[in-house]
């Protein structure tokens, strides 16, 4: 399928459009594969929304980080085995029959979610949905990958990533649409199962005649080198292309989570409202708009990645995210070192749903909105002051009743984070943060590790890849709620910051550029260089010869 060289420039793009023209079969099949990256998205976007009501209709889900952190992140958990096992069944049974299981275990997952009488069976179709995401990850691009010509390989694969970045929009324009109607974070649960069911029935029959080709190819390495089936995993590590492959891969993949992405694909709105947004549907608006960015990104990227190259957008990427975490760590100190005080005349007002805390202090202390949010026997929280938000105002138990006793006075109602002046200044920064990290960290390391290793070894290598990437996904998915608890929003968005000052090092030292190379020039790279100590690697000499050839 991928023949010579192909260079990579100014026109790949175009060539990708003429490619759906001249033969629409590559593009269709990269966006029907690429349902799998749709449901990715929306699943793991539309729990941002839906806890927000998860919340109102289990109390011991609101009473409860632990549990909320345990909603969201234990479909990363099932994506971890879904990744795994996905690797084999890539493999034993192949690509298409990944996808369609991954299917199944989508609408399985929605149906539990939808209908889902308490937080277990929740968790229990969170786990399901898990499973599947886990699965398209790793096959979706590879699948693509494998489908398309070398000279436009990463604007197809890059079509996955726009599904799963439109996926993440999608489910927050379905949570916005059922903010009022009954049941719903169950309907925006609940719609995950009909992409699913869509990509099952979906026909492909042709898609054996159109990729002989490269099932012949890779017949021909098996007879030549042996199955993956048999892998030796000690062998495997000792080969230099897989080894190299597999750190690059892999790093990317460590990377792309610990840089804090999923804290705000999973908590945009929990982010909002730290930063002095009070309305659950103002927060949701907010995070469309986010969203919305991270689609456009993904647009960029099948734009650039062919002609500028994977090393140059995940450098410049970086280094805007860099930027953006210092801004939004500045700010969010600046925030909660400066919240409105909170007034003994104004609480007092409210009778006797006083927060404990706050009554039974000193006079002479001084409470702020920020240590009212911070008191524990029992939860606290602040009505701000009518008029002017950023005013004294009362600090009282947080219950729905004295939440709506707050709004009965025209006040807004506080128990995330602050009012502030500079709130409009986080959001800035966040978008920002979506706006540097989609073209870049969000793309190109599926991109990369769908063609950088060999094809005998692709399937398991692409799973244990996949697999660290769920694994850190889940590390940052269940600690960071309890990171902001701990340290405060500001010091968590500096730790983010400081592990991207390490993967911009990463990346320079130990990613190759790919870019318009086929499979076998990747690994005669991987070979000869163990270290990438530039901007951009010269191609192989062999590679140069091709060039010339097929021009």
């Amino acid at each position: 399928m991928e023949g010579g060289i192909h260079p990579a420039d100014a026109s790949a793009f175009r060539d990708c459009f003429s490619l759906a023209w001249k033969n629409p079969y590559v593009l269709r099949l990269a966006f029907s594969a690429g349902i799998g990256g749709l449901l990715f998205g929306y699943d793991t976007g539309v729990i941002s929304g839906a806890l927000l009501y998860i919340r109102d209709d289990f109390d011991s889900v609101d009473r409860s980080t632990l549990l909320q952190e345990s909603i969201v992140s234990m479909a990363v958990a099932g994506a971890i085995v879904g990744a795994a096992i996905g690797g084999w069944l890539n493999d034993r049974f192949g690509r298409r029959f990944a996808l369609l299981v991954a299917d199944f275990l989508f609408f399985l997952g929605a149906i539990l979610m939808a209908a889902a009488p308490n937080p277990s069976v929740l968790i229990l179709g969170r786990v399901f949905v898990g499973f599947g995401v886990g699965m398209a990850s790793m096959t979706a691009p590879l699948y693509i990958s494998e489908a398309s010509p070398a000279k436009v390989r990463g604007a197809l694969v890059s079509t996955n990533g726009f599904l799963i970045t439109g996926g993440q929009f999608l489910s927050y324009l379905i949570n916005l649409a059922f903010t009022k109607a009954p049941g719903t974070w169950r309907w925006m649960l609940g719609v995950a199962g009909l992409p699913a069911l869509l990509q099952f029935i979906y026909s492909a029959e042709d898609a054996e005649m159109e990729i002989q080709a490269l099932k012949e190819s890779v017949e021909k390495e098996i007879e030549e080198t042996g199955s993956s089936e048999k892998i030796n995993m000690i062998k495997l590590l000792k080969t230099t292309t897989v080894r190299r492959g597999l750190v690059a891969g892999v790093g990317l993949q460590v990377f792309q989570q610990f840089v804090g992405i999923n804290t705000v694909m999973y908590y945009s709105p929990t982010i909002a409202q730290l930063a002095g947004i009070a309305s659950n549907q103002t927060a949701l608006l907010l995070s469309l708009v986010t969203a919305g960015l991270n689609a456009m990104g993904s647009v960029v990227s099948i734009y650039f990645i062919d002609r500028t190259g994977r090393k140059k957008l995940l450098v410049i990427s970086l280094i805007g995210v860099i930027l953006s975490l210092g801004l939004l760590s500045a700010v969010f100190h600046e925030t909660t070192t400066h919240s409105p005080a909170v007034s003994r005349t104004n609480t007092a007002q409210f009778g006797n749903v006083t927060c404990p805390d706050f009554s039974s202090s000193r006079p002479s202390v001084t409470w702020d909105c920020m240590k009212c949010l911070k008191a524990s026997s029992p939860d606290c929280g602040f009505c701000a002051a009518s008029g002017d938000k950023l005013l004294p105002g009362a600090c009282l138990i947080s219950d729905d009743p004295v939440k709506k006793t707050c709004h009965a006075e025209g006040r807004l109602w506080y128990t995330r984070g602050c009012p502030s002046k500079l709130g409009w200044l986080a959001l800035v920064g966040l978008a920002l943060y979506i706006i540097f990290f989609s073209p870049g960290m969000g793309t190109v390391p599926w991109i990369v590790n769908s063609e950088i290793y060999p094809l005998r070894f692709r399937g398991v290598c692409g799973g244990i890849a996949a697999t660290s990437n769920w694994i850190s996904n889940l590390i940052v998915a269940q600690s960071f709620l309890s990171l902001t608890e701990a340290i405060g929003t500001a010091w968590t968005f500096l730790i983010f910051g400081v592990i991207s000052v390490v993967a911009l090092f990463f990346v320079l030292i130990f990613v190759p550029e790919t870019k318009g190379l086929p499979i076998e020039d990747i690994e005669k790279m991987l070979e000869e260089r163990a270290f990438q100590l530039r901007f951009w690697a010269k191609r192989p000499q062999s590679a140069k010869k091709s060039a010339k050839i097929d021009a």
